[in-house]
């Protein structure tokens, strides 16, 4: 199974021991990997599945924030401090597996191993760009490009590798993952829906025509 491009960022002999360290777990679907505000004490590695990363809104809604995929790398503030709190809770969309890392293991790591620390900057600092990313399109990109932009990015995370592409979306996910509203969010897929470059089911999405989804998100 190919590893994390974050892992695949360090050096061969720290990756080595790195991975000697993780713990692998595995998951059920829809099963709670961890819920919001639990201590945060495991960084996990994707490695099979995908895992819905959620958190609950002050009005009490729950919005999507992320559906992550093989190669994804979550939990990673449970690394930073040691009175860590999760944030938002992971769930399982089907069976999943992961590599997992505690707080204390990387701490031992790091007194053998000190260029282990280049992972976790490698994690922040695509996670940093992710929220970059996402700031300047809430200012300056308009919200139908916004929600077909995340659109193409989960048709490439759930891409089956033999041309297929069924994502387990809901429009009230895309909606919170674009930062827009739901009426929005069914705009855009009608719209598309009609164009014949997705197909529209109960709490999934068929992507038809990759290259062309991925054109209009530009």
């Amino acid at each position: 199974m190919p590893l994390s491009p974050l892992l695949e960022a360090i050096p061969a002999d720290t990756r080595t021991a790195l991975l000697a360290e993780m713990r692998r777990r595995k998951f059920a679907r829809g099963e709670v990997l961890f819920h919001e505000g639990d201590p945060g004490d495991t960084l996990h590695v994707l490695e099979r599945g995908h895992v819905a990363i959620r958190t609950s809104t002050p009005l009490g809604d729950v919005a999507t924030l992320a559906l992550l995929g093989p190669g994804d790398v979550f939990g990673e503030q449970a690394l930073l401090t040691d009175d860590a709190r999760r944030t938002a809770s992971a769930v399982a969309l089907v069976a999943a597996e992961t590599r997992s890392l505690s707080r204390e293991r990387f701490h031992a790591l790091r007194h053998d191993e000190p260029t282990v620390d280049q992972f976790l900057v490698e994690v922040l600092a695509a996670q940093v760009r992710r929220l970059s990313t996402h700031l300047l399109e809430a200012l300056y990109v308009d919200a139908e490009t916004r929600t077909l932009r995340r659109l193409a990015e989960l048709a490439a995370t759930f891409a089956d590798g033999d041309g297929g592409c069924v994502i387990p979306l809901t429009q009230d996910d895309l909606a919170t993952m674009a930062g827009t509203s739901r009426p929005t969010a069914n705009r855009v897929l009608k719209s598309v829906e009609a164009d014949e470059i997705i197909q529209v089911g109960r709490g999934r999405v068929e992507v038809l025509d990759r290259d062309e989804l991925e054109r209009r998100a530009r």
